[in-house]
């Protein structure tokens, strides 16, 4: 007999039974905290009636001219830029007129409105995210704008409210690594392309193993590395959702924040990291061992993976 999932309303009676409720309890928690913090970027932005377009898409190109492209960030409506990815997943995918594309954890709508620029009148573009303010921003981007073959749709991108097989591509930039089952987000991923189809994301993982000090500060911080993993874990959890040609394509270091330390012992052998991820900031001192391990352990990976067409 098969067991029956535990309800939140148990008297955790059960050692079982309440580890599941905590653990369920502490992912709802994680979800929230996610949900909470891209509700108040959208928010932000909404609020915002006065920018400057022009500076703001000089800034971006002047500070990363690899992500972004002048020529792509003026082709699409101003304000669907909210500067939260980490890469350019569009600008690798080879993207070709008629074709279906769908962007998880879409926001303000940029990779979508680029590959709506690509598949034309006749293809579709559908941005999945699971904060209604960034699709109602989303949205209201692509009326003002008359993009007629863009729609953005609420949901989780654990569970994504697409048809099964009817998706060509499917892009994302640099939110996957917040899910807390990145594992059902690449099975979804694989459910809902057709045979043959490509999945082309940018995000953030570890190229190898991080101090376990490191990464307990991390997790207090809630933001994007928290949940990030090494780049062989994440690669495999594409490889076992049923996808071939599993590869990173391209990586860039992303290297913390650092000052030194006066340690009265050794001045020479300490330094202080600082991280700052969803608004909260940690501190931790290094050893110089531990900071050489840091400096290259954060990267930015565009991955590339195809659904079998058998």
């Amino acid at each position: 007999m098969s067991k029956k999932p535990i309800k939140v309303e148990s008297c955790r009676c059960s050692g079982e039974g309440s580890h599941e409720i905590s653990i369920l309890n502490k992912n709802d928690q994680i979800r929230r905290e996610v949900r909470e913090h891209y509700k108040n970027t959208a928010q932000a932005r909404i609020s915002e009636c006065c920018t400057d377009n022009e500076n703001l898409i000089k800034e971006i190109v002047e500070n990363d001219p690899k992500l972004y492209s002048e020529e792509e960030l003026r082709s699409i409506p101003k304000g669907s830029n909210l500067g939260l990815g980490s890469g350019n997943p569009v600008f690798l995918a080879e993207i070709h007129q008629g074709e279906t594309v769908v962007d998880l954890g879409s926001g303000a709508g940029i990779d979508c409105f680029l590959a709506a620029n690509k598949v034309g009148k006749s293809g579709k573009v559908i941005g999945v995210d699971m904060t209604a303010e960034m699709i109602e921003l989303a949205r209201n981007n692509a009326y003002k704008n008359n993009y007629e073959n863009v729609e953005f749709r609420l949901g989780e991108i654990e569970h994504l409210p697409i048809a099964d097989n009817t998706v060509d591509l499917i892009i994302s930039n640099c939110v996957i690594n917040l899910s807390i089952d990145k594992s059902q987000v690449f099975k979804e991923a694989h459910r809902v392309l057709k045979s043959g189809g490509r999945l082309i994301i940018s995000d953030i993982m570890f190229d190898h193993e991080l101090p376990e000090k490191l990464r307990a500060a991390f997790d207090e911080t809630a933001g994007c590395v928290s949940r990030a993993e090494v780049k062989e874990q994440y690669l495999d959890r594409i490889r076992n959702a049923g996808f071939n040609e599993v590869k990173i394509v391209d990586h860039i270091i992303i290297r913390p924040q650092k000052k030194r330390v006066y340690n009265e012992e050794n001045p020479e052998e300490t330094k202080k990291i600082t991280m700052i991820s969803s608004g909260k900031k940690a501190e931790l001192e290094l050893t110089k061992d531990e900071m050489k391990q840091v400096e290259t352990a954060i990267i930015s990976a565009h991955v590339k993976a195809v659904k079998s067409s058998k």
